[in-house]
């Protein structure tokens, strides 16, 4: 039996013929759409035009074809009673004959209804600002930052959005820009974060940006995995999927069903425009919520291109701009073409890789999320641990916020003194088995400026050129757990100088040889702590004796610090109180001697706390006092010298 003959592999020129008429064929079908939608969109019933697969008993095939999409879908014989233009089954153009197509579809924008939903951290006053929050112009109700883009005149970092949401058919350039949008928070004088700058509202697309103002940016989008940031644009073709963050739906998944649509739009107030862009329906592999990819209130979202495993990229393709409206025959969105967008508000992305990346960590170590300033944990325990309070002289000399002498952060909250510019107490709270380990890298110690805090504060000029470090009471590693946004924010409040005191470097590096935070090592070392969370208190023993220097500030010479724990070895509840002493440090300093003493640690009753510092604990906790029998002198009352880490809780 002879052979059959082997197919010669195609040539290059063989390969390359399929996608050159493909391109073609959009090309024709593009410039029948550019020269004939006008005349069909004239039509009260056409809702738009664009480039879609043909579809067949509501499945698309993979037939091209130039796709209609009308408000009501009527047996032939009926179209005469609601269109003027009967839609054929081809059209001719250029003497090729184009298939058509037709679907139940109309759209509005997407500003047109915002439906209430809960609360979101979307939905309230940011900053930093960043894409996916509520942003609109003051005279509309809201619509989403899509993207932090830059400016090319100016060289700045704008707001991307909607002509709809920045401007409105009743405004102008230079109109106020707030951030929540008015329905989400009608405060709008305390809320404006910037001013209109450009818009376009027509075949380019609805768009505008502004500017900013006043609040710092993060360019991140939010709800996307791995810090996603728009640092590129590209152009979608039919099937793409794509993924957006809006105000509204938060994050939804599609997938491109038509390209270079022309929609009929009417935005009210007699504002009736064709805007090109291209449709964009659910993704099935990522269903949204109700099949709702877009709702009221996500207009100017930017619509993002995914690889195939559905992680986001880097790349704009379209920013949202409408969605169906009801009589659909099904969910879809529309977006305009990111690069038309660019190219007529002047914009481009912010800069791609490396110097993103380093712009995200810098707006990292510098992020602000006040909301995690939730002080600390009386009940953090399984038992309570109550904030102190004050002899009158003390309570008296306090800093206020908000009407209270307790200044929160995060997993901290200290009280101030006034006088002396340091902090009385600082009381946290310590999960051991979520700690993480964060570097320190980048973080500037800073003042407190929050009301009238900045005033009672002590700043580098005090720590320059001597032996005294910026000493945290609250230690920066004791603080850094939980959720990494947390941990991070617990990181960077450490550093503020409410938090620190003066203390000598060899009392407080532990390279060196200190031993202000060996009193939490040893107690994960030596102790079975329940859960590993530990509660403590601390801060300087400030007394009038204490040296001046540099007519700057008075140093203080000794510490305190107790640990509230449950102790699984004996099911009990237990609270050690110490005083760490850098008396002949300090001593030396001021008087520029040349020996130094060792410093030392020593337990004491928590009464002698009291005594020291003015302090007053609750007698629930006082009873907890684990203060052992047969003390050493330090002077009455009783004091118990720690010669090694093992001694804290022998």
């Amino acid at each position: 039996m002879a052979k059959k003959p082997r197919k010669k592999p195609a040539s290059k020129k063989a390969r390359s013929k399929a996608p050159n008429a493909l391109s073609k064929t959009l090309d024709l079908y593009r410039a029948f759409i550019r020269t004939h939608a006008d005349e069909y969109l004239k039509d009260s019933n056409i809702t738009s035009l664009g480039i879609g697969y043909k579809t067949v008993g509501g499945k698309a095939t993979k037939q091209l074809a130039v796709q209609f999409s009308v408000a009501q879908k009527v047996a032939p014989q009926a179209v005469e009673s609601i269109s003027a233009l009967a839609i054929p089954k081809t059209v001719s153009f250029q003497g090729v004959q184009i298939p058509t197509d037709v679907v139940q579809r109309s759209f509005t924008p997407s500003y047109v209804v915002v439906r209430s939903t809960a609360k979101s951290d979307r939905k309230v006053r940011r900053d930093p600002i960043a894409p996916g929050v509520s942003v609109a112009n003051t005279r509309t109700t809201a619509g989403t930052l899509g993207a932090l883009v830059r400016d090319r005149a100016s060289g700045g970092v704008v707001m991307l959005s909607n002509w709809h949401v920045l401007h409105t058919p009743k405004g102008r350039i230079g109109d106020a820009i707030v951030q929540p949008g008015p329905f989400d928070d009608n405060r709008v004088d305390a809320n404006q974060v910037g001013r209109l700058l450009r818009s376009h509202l027509g075949p380019a697309g609805d768009c505008a940006i502004a500017s900013i103002e006043g609040r710092k940016t993060d360019p991140r989008v939010i709800g996307l995995a791995d810090g996603t940031v728009i640092t590129q644009i590209g152009s979608p073709s039919i099937g793409d999927r794509v993924v957006k963050s809006g105000r509204t739906t938060d994050v939804t998944h599609g997938i491109v069903t038509r390209i270079d649509t022309i929609t009929r739009l009417d935005y009210g107030e007699g504002v009736v425009e064709n805007i090109g862009g291209f449709e964009i329906g659910p993704d099935p592999s990522k269903p949204a919520p109700a099949n709702e990819i877009s709702r009221g209130g996500d207009s100017g979202s930017a619509w993002i291109a995914v690889t195939n495993k559905g992680k986001p990229t880097s790349v704009m393709l379209g920013l949202h701009f409408a969605g169906d409206s009801e009589g659909s025959d099904g969910e879809f969105a529309l977006a305009c073409y990111a690069a038309s967008v660019f190219e007529k508000l002047e914009i481009e992305p912010l800069p791609k890789s490396g110097e993103a990346a380093r712009v995200v960590a810098t707006l990292e170590a510098a992020a602000d999320h006040s909301e995690f300033r939730t002080g600390f944990d009386e009940a953090f325990l399984g038992f309570p641990v109550p904030d102190p309070a004050f002899i009158n002289s003390i309570a008296n000399d306090l800093a206020k916020l908000n009407n209270s002498r307790r200044i929160d952060y995060c997993h901290f909250s200290l009280w101030l003194s006034k006088r002396r510019k340091f902090p009385r107490v600082v009381a946290w709270n310590i999960d051991g088995s979520s700690v993480r380990s964060l570097s320190r890298k980048g973080i500037a110690f800073k003042i407190d400026e929050r009301g009238s805090l900045a005033d009672f504060q002590v700043d580098d000029e005090l720590y320059s050129d001597n032996p005294f470090d910026r000493g945290h009471v609250a230690r920066r590693a004791d603080l850094c757990w939980g959720p990494l946004a947390v941990a991070r924010q617990a990181n960077r409040d450490s550093f503020f100088f409410s938090n620190i005191t003066p203390q000598h470097a060899r009392f407080n590096q532990g390279m060196r040889g200190g031993l202000w935070g060996r009193l939490e090592d040893a107690i994960f070392d030596d102790v079975k702590v329940s859960d590993l969370r530990v509660s403590l208190m601390g801060g300087p023993i400030l007394r009038n004796s204490d040296a001046e220097f540099r007519e700057l500030a008075k140093i203080p010479r000794e510490f305190w610090k107790l640990v509230a724990y449950a102790d699984d070895s004996d099911g009990k509840n237990k609270v050690r109180a110490f005083i760490l002493t850098q008396r002949n440090l300090v001593k030396d300093v001021v008087t520029e001697a040349l020996e130094l003493e060792q410093f030392r640690w020593f337990q004491v009753p928590l009464s002698r706390i009291e005594s020291e510092t003015g302090l007053r604990f609750a007698p629930s906790f006082s009873v907890l006092d684990a203060m052992p029998p047969a003390p050493q002198g330090l002077g009455a009352p009783a004091a118990r010298l720690i010669e090694s880490s093992r001694d804290f809780f022998a």
